[in-house]
């Protein structure tokens, strides 16, 4: 029982130091602060499919990355609310939905949960001219690119090395 919580707890600083990292990147490339944002981090939302561990993982990865990135407070706190949310309704398709399909809608929950909350961060914590619809849109197309996209083809490269990287972990353990 002890290996499995000290497992859980590796798995996770991991992701979230991968998400920091990745968001980092994103930023220095300029590709986190255009109309269509695109951060290499929010592939990881998939990792949720292979492990429980990533939840927390995910959503302290998104803390820090928007803290150390100099986002504002609420932005923070709904940002990274959105990542928890995607991450967990992630991990509850990949456990309950039981045949092929279930890998392919994991991407879709932080693509609308994202879709849902930032807009709204945008327009009323940053104030950034623009209509709700035209943020949704562009909030979306850049979670479509990194999320399906490049978190399918990351879902897809982890499958079959998945034993060896995600050793079983259990949330109550």
């Amino acid at each position: 029982m002890r290996n499995t919580k000290v497992l859980f707890i590796t798995q996770a600083a991991v992701i979230a130091a991968l998400y920091v990292v990745l968001t980092l990147l994103a930023n220095a490339l300029g590709l986190a602060n255009q109309a269509v944002q695109v951060r290499f981090s929010e592939a990881l939302t998939i990792l949720p499919y292979f492990t429980p561990a990533a939840i927390p993982g995910l959503f302290i990865g998104c803390i820090l990355s928007n803290t150390l990135t100099g986002c504002m407070f609420l932005d923070t706190v709904f940002g990274s609310l959105a990542t928890l949310a995607g991450a967990v309704v992630t991990y509850f398709i990949a456990k309950k939905v039981k045949n092929p399909v279930a890998k392919w809608l994991c991407p879709i929950p932080p693509i609308v949960a994202n879709m849902i909350v930032v807009p709204q961060v945008l327009i009323h914590v940053y104030e950034a001219p623009g209509t709700l619809l035209f943020f949704t849109l562009t909030v979306g197309a850049g979670e479509i690119i990194s999320c399906y996209v490049l978190g399918m083809m990351l879902l897809l490269a982890l499958e079959p090395r998945k034993s060896v990287i995600f050793k079983e972990n259990d949330l109550a353990a």
